[in-house]
């Protein structure tokens, strides 16, 4: 979490601007996390690939979207589209930005996040970009808007490689490992600049009725969430070291920034999203930390 603190610092001492953090989130989206995620995902154990890890996450996901959408739909009787921003921000996980850099640093393998995050991508970006077009996008544009994502493409190509067998040449290799080689500290410092920009900056208008919304979203993501992972991991499927761990770390992630563009480009739950994503991300680091401590 240096990295984070020292980009943090950063926005503080005005060396970087806020708005500087997009321009380092665009590179590592773009460029350096595409190539860190075929490189790792090339060369990985095929088992660490397809590991329990993703039914926990999928469970947690399941349980902490159900739960908010019962009381949200029943209970609170919100539209539709809100209650789908609420079901994302208790569930999806900031895999990109925080995830690689956990899962290369504190487990030691790249390779443990690759599932999550093609999960998120592939099936519950689409769901809910269905949900909230209403129907008008196409179910084939919704389902093939994660093959347009550059971290599920890289994935996908280093998973092509991985089953096929294939190696690339020194040559060809060593300028995509220098490019992933800047994925963690890039993205770890724009994080950390974007936490100092989200303490400056006002929360966007929206009715005062969201605050209970933002409470159970908080609750379910940062507590829940882990809890139901780790039990489903130790008690459901047996699993132990590391592999609890990762289990369980994972589903302590925060909720992603791409859940607030959902709500900016679709113009609902805009507060929810954005209070979502700056509470579970300053509760996560805590939580993570405890995490680590009672089960390394």
């Amino acid at each position: 979490m240096s990295v984070v603190v020292l980009g943090y610092l950063i926005g503080v001492a005005g060396v970087l601007r806020t708005a500087d953090e997009l321009v380092l989130s665009r590179l590592a989206f773009y460029v350096a996390a595409p190539a860190l995620m075929f490189a790792t995902v090339s060369r990985a154990d095929l088992g660490v690939l397809f590991s329990p890890v993703l039914v926990t996450q999928v469970v947690a996901v399941a349980c902490a979207q159900l739960v908010f959408v019962l009381v949200a739909r029943l209970v609170w009787r919100r539209a539709l589209r809100e209650t789908t921003i609420g079901a994302l921000a208790s569930s999806y996980v900031n895999a990109g930005n925080l995830g690689l850099p956990l899962s290369l640093y504190v487990l030691g393998d790249a390779a443990l996040i690759a599932p999550i995050l093609l999960f998120q991508l592939v099936l519950v970006t689409p769901i809910g970009l269905l949900i909230l077009d209403k129907g008008s996008r196409s179910v084939r544009t919704a389902l093939t808007s994660a093959l347009r994502n550059p971290l599920s493409l890289g994935t996908l190509l280093g998973l092509a490689f991985a089953l096929g067998g294939v190696s690339l040449p020194v040559a060809i290799m060593r300028p995509i490992d220098l490019l992933g080689g800047a994925a963690v500290p890039v993205a770890l410092l724009a994080y950390g600049l974007s936490l100092y920009g989200s303490r400056r900056s006002p929360a966007p208008p929206e009715g005062t009725g969201a605050s209970r919304e933002i409470a159970l979203v908080v609750l379910l993501k940062a507590v829940v969430q882990p809890v139901i992972a780790y039990v489903t991991a130790r008690f459901v499927l047996g699993l132990d070291g590391t592999v609890l761990l990762a289990a369980t770390l994972f589903a302590a992630l925060p909720t992603a920034q791409n859940v607030y563009v959902y709500a900016v480009t679709y113009d609902t739950g805009r507060r929810l999203a954005r209070s979502s994503v700056l509470l579970t991300t300053l509760l996560s680091i805590p939580i993570m930390t405890a995490v680590g401590a009672v089960l390394s």
